[in-house]
C-alpha cells in the first residue's frame, strides 16, 4: 500500500463514522471500498474540482 497523508485524520474520521450508515453484512457485487477511504476520495475530488470518475485509481481511493 501507498504512503499518502490521510486527508481525513482521526479526529474528522471520529465525528463522520456514527453518521454513517452499518456496512451490509452480505451483499452482491464486489467488496466495498472502506468508508475512509471512499470520504477522502470524496474530499479529494470536492478539493481538485474533478469528477469522482476521473479518481486516479493510483491513489486507492475507489472506483
Amino acid at each position: 500500500m501507498s504512503t499518502r497523508p490521510w486527508i481525513v485524520d482521526d479526529d474528522l474520521r471520529a465525528l463522520i463514522e456514527p453518521l454513517l450508515p452499518p456496512s451490509p453484512e452480505k451483499s452482491p457485487g464486489p467488496l466495498p471500498v472502506a468508508d475512509r477511504l471512499c470520504l477522502q476520495g470524496i474530499l479529494y475530488a470536492l478539493h481538485n474540482d474533478i469528477a469522482r470518475q476521473l479518481l486516479p485509481l493510483e491513489l486507492g481511493f475507489g472506483s
